[in-house]
């Protein structure tokens, strides 16, 4: 991406800013930069620098957002990107007024994330070829997104000597750099075990030495592999819903509910800040709950029927 001459000065000062100032993780300021890096561009296409837009110029550039059919989430994060760098240049006294204070993102409603069946995550690690030399690591990180709940992130930079196998306990670094202890499922800890001795034989690239996830070349996995490996298997299983790794952890945190775990507990397994974040399971299990109702519930039955 082609940055414009009159960004780069500014450009720099605002990634530390991120960093220093606001504690954002390294997916959350690469994202947060490279929305930056689209207006930059957007305005330089029409001659405008950075510091001289006005709130009109941005409204346009929401509009683009809009035009070019990103959803909704997206644009408010680009939004949120936004108003992010206006408020650094705005401390930074390079403008004098911050041109996005009237500027509102588009109207969200609670999404509700897919989530797999008990069924469905069964059929997909039996998806998985266990006479592929790789067949292993792959049940192993099907057991472990779904099985201790991480994201992807987290499961790329899992080290090896972050878990404790005697206790089924693994240490992960979650966002904001906040540690956290998560339980181990037995699976995961079993297919570990089974994927350790084709992990040994590999020739582990320098510095990859502490992860366990590894390709066939001895470097760690990528978000972009695993989200391959998890879409190959739910289509292997049949699974016609649209999932992402992301879609195991959000599966872990309802399963866990529905059998009667503490939402608490919930919230510090997810390594989430705030319990606001776990309440959307609430919300989970009460559309299923209701589903059930209008399934079962002897007044719906008749109903369905036609009978008295």
């Amino acid at each position: 991406m082609n940055i414009p001459d009159s960004f780069r000065r500014l450009r720099s000062g605002y990634e530390a800013y991120l960093l220093l100032e606001r504690g954002m993780s390294a997916n959350t300021r690469d994202a947060y930069m490279r929305d930056a890096d689209r207006l930059s561009q957007f305005l330089d296409s029409a001659g405008i620098s950075v510091t001289g837009a006005e709130a009109s110029d941005l409204e346009l550039f929401v509009s683009d957002l809009h035009d070019l059919g990103i959803a909704p989430r997206s644009q408010a994060r680009i939004i949120s990107g936004m108003k992010s760098l206006y408020r650094f240049l705005h401390i930074e006294g390079e403008v004098d007024i911050d041109p996005t204070l009237l500027i509102d993102g588009p109207k969200l409603g609670r999404y509700l994330p897919d989530v797999l069946s008990v069924e469905e995550i069964n059929d997909m690690v039996e998806a998985v070829d266990l006479n592929r030399p790789e067949g292993p690591r792959n049940r192993a990180i099907i057991e472990t997104l779904y099985g201790c709940g991480l994201r992807v992130s987290e499961l790329c930079n899992l080290e090896i000597g972050r878990i404790d196998f005697d206790e089924g306990i693994l240490s992960v670094t979650g966002k904001g750099s906040k540690e956290r202890f998560v339980p181990m499922s037995d699976e995961s800890i079993r297919w570990i075990a089974e994927y350790n001795p084709w992990r040994s034989k590999l020739l582990v690239k320098r510095g990859e030495e502490p992860f366990l996830f590894l390709n066939r070349r001895g470097h760690r996995l990528t978000r972009v592999m695993v989200f391959y490996i998890v879409r190959e298997l739910a289509a292997l299983a049949g699974i016609k819903k649209k999932i992402s790794p992301h879609t195991l952890r959000h599966s872990f945190a309802t399963h866990l509910l529905e059998g009667g775990a503490n939402l608490r507990a919930i919230q510090q397994m997810l390594g989430h800040e705030s319990i606001a974040t776990t309440e959307i399971y609430l919300h989970i299990d009460n559309t299923r709950l209701r589903e059930e109702i209008l399934m079962y519930h002897p007044r719906n039955i008749h109903y369905r029927t036609g009978s008295k």
